[in-house]
């Protein structure tokens, strides 16, 4: 098995560079840290975890990795985890990745130290990143988002079916020009929103056109951006189906620095229900999913997993629920 030394040795460092590099210490040169990075990969280096984990193979703790710990969403899928845990003893340490791949990697490789009993992750980087956790026999289990290419036990929402139930409810309602606000290309809920919503429009027979669409981070500023563009342009939308409530913030903001009226003027439904959504004037429609069930099924599927490392994987699809307020009446 390598040591620090040898690490040190293949990155030409001294092991205290190699310890402080590998900790994520701020005092080392990031070009330098990523050097020690690749000879501790290449070596298939792995430092220990605390002493008090030496004396057992595992410690009683789960590792949840989310992508945003300001969504509600997902700090609803947090508390699921943490219930299920905590009735059998294991805590939860939780991390967040604010979807970067780099931090997730970074929490994956901590969580292989620490010698965690499993890892529970909504993956924002590639399928690559949780190789590690294969390699290394530590349970995982993917919530809200797949990993491609991964045999794994996974744990989704039907995010299309309900966003083309969302769009089809806005079409009824007499908007014409039904837009879509949605997350970055390449992660998988939201590109599932953005097929739903033309799912949609397709079955209305309405045509689908780039100009009504636009694509952003998963945040309030991408969003407030993405929504002044789409008020500007001659061809405006009068609905809007939004990705998440995070982002339903910034449209919010648009529309109200617009002086346009939500229901009256722009029709709106957004994902996720979140505690103020009610609470607005008008009362936002809502894509409620079932956040903190998601979470709740993940840590039991990891639990199972711990106990019985040869089960099949599973994939769970749950169903969201069209809550419908004034936001998405014209009135």
């Amino acid at each position: 098995m390598p040591t620090v030394s040898d690490v040190a040795a293949r990155a030409g460092v001294s092991t205290a560079t190699v310890s402080r590099a590998l900790n994520g210490k701020p005092t080392v040169d990031p070009d330098l840290a990523a050097r020690v990075r690749q000879a501790a990969d290449e070596l298939g280096y792995q430092p220990n975890g605390p002493a008090r984990n030496l004396r057992r193979q595992e410690a009683a703790v789960v590792a949840l990795i989310i992508s945003d710990v300001e969504n509600p969403f997902f700090t609803a899928i947090a508390r699921g985890v943490e219930d299920v845990a905590h009735e059998v003893g294991y805590s939860v340490v939780l991390c967040n990745s604010d979807e970067s791949a780099e931090k997730e990697r970074r929490y994956v490789d901590i969580a292989i130290q620490e010698r965690v009993a499993g890892v529970i992750l909504s993956p924002s980087g590639p399928a690559s990143t949780v190789a590690k956790l294969a390699a290394r026999g530590t349970a995982y289990v993917a919530v809200d988002r797949p990993l491609p290419g991964q045999d794994s036990d996974v744990v989704l929402v039907d995010t299309r079916l309900a966003a083309r139930e969302a769009t089809a409810h806005l079409i009824a309602q007499g908007y014409e020009q039904v837009g879509c606000i949605t997350g970055p290309v390449g992660v998988r809920t939201a590109d599932d929103r953005l097929a739903g919503y033309r799912d949609a429009l397709k079955a209305a027979r309405r045509r689908s056109t780039p100009k009504l669409v636009r694509r952003t981070e998963y945040k309030s500023a991408g969003a407030h951006r993405a929504a002044l563009d789409l008020l500007s342009q001659a061809e405006t939308p009068d609905a809007l189906l939004i990705a998440n409530s995070a982002m339903a913030v910034g449209v919010l903001q648009a529309l109200q620095e617009r002086g346009v009226r939500a229901g009256r003027d722009v029709g709106l439904v957004t994902f996720d229900d979140a505690p103020w959504a009610a609470l607005v004037d008008p009362p936002l429609t809502v894509v409620a999913q079932p956040a903190y069930e998601l979470g709740a099924v993940a840590a039991r599927l990891l639990l199972a997993r711990i106990a019985d490392p040869t089960r099949p994987a599973t994939t769970t699809t749950l169903a969201a629920r069209l809550t419908e307020r004034a936001s998405s009446h014209r009135h």
